[in-house]
């Protein structure tokens, strides 16, 4: 089977004042909102069982998909509305709603993409985790080997660096850029048990990716965009007519 996590619980305050009475994933772009385009992208890909996490107007966000039926599908809601969670704590909490022994697909609602969500998931089969990446200007990187395994992190900007390999010189590691989706084995819940409620995820990967296979998946053609402010609302749904 199939399933994913969509992250929906986020304040949206980059795009406010349309977030102080909806919450971001029901943002409208094309005539739908945020969350639709990305219910509609994973069921087109066969996913049969997604997560959604709520905490911002969290009953507008339950209503909607009860409204829709679900689409169809086998939706779950993961609860955050007592707290945030960040993005490890949100898919920690969310365990005991996924089949033990499948991968998980884990998608923020303000991304829109053309990557072929399917062949994504197959491809993180022979992984502990797989991030979809690609050469993308940013002040951020991920830093991989020659395997595409990765080795840690960096701040280009700060010279800030992030690995569980001392003394790791990056000059001789692949930076490439994060997308904000990546696929999660449920073999990983157990290195989480000593984690906090609250986490990010990205920061668990670089603690254990001298021990757990964590891989990259380099995009070549990725086109992305993060829909973030109201700025880029217009520009995303000339994105979405084109992709």
């Amino acid at each position: 089977m199939k399933q994913a996590m969509i992250f929906a619980a986020g304040l949206g305050t980059r795009l406010k004042p349309l977030t102080d009475t909806i919450p971001k994933a029901l943002v409208p772009v094309a005539g739908q909102p945020l969350l639709w385009h990305v219910i509609m992208k994973l069921k087109g890909a066969g996913f049969e069982r997604i997560v959604v996490n709520v905490h911002h107007f969290a009953d507008q966000i339950i209503d909607y998909l009860r409204a829709s039926d679900d689409f169809g599908l086998d939706i779950r809601i993961s609860d955050e509305r007592e707290q945030l969670l960040e993005t490890g704590g949100g898919i920690k909490k969310a365990a005991s709603l996924f089949d033990a022994d499948s991968p998980i697909l884990i998608h923020n609602v303000d991304i829109l993409s053309n990557i072929d969500l399917a062949a994504l998931y197959d491809k993180a089969q022979r992984a502990e985790a797989l991030l979809l990446v690609s050469q993308r200007q940013t002040k951020r990187y991920l830093l991989f080997d020659e395997a595409v395994r990765l080795v840690g992190w960096t701040n280009i900007e700060t010279g800030e660096v992030k690995s569980p390999y001392p003394d790791i010189e990056i000059s001789k590691y692949h930076r490439l850029a994060f997308s904000g989706i990546h696929v999660f084995h449920p073999s990983l819940f157990a290195l989480m048990e000593t984690y906090p409620d609250r986490f990010p995820i990205m920061d668990f990967y670089l603690q254990h990716c001298d021990r757990a296979k964590i891989m990259g998946y380099e995009a070549h053609d990725l086109r992305l965009m993060d829909v973030g402010k109201l700025d880029t609302l217009d520009e995303a749904e000339t994105f979405i007519n084109n992709i």
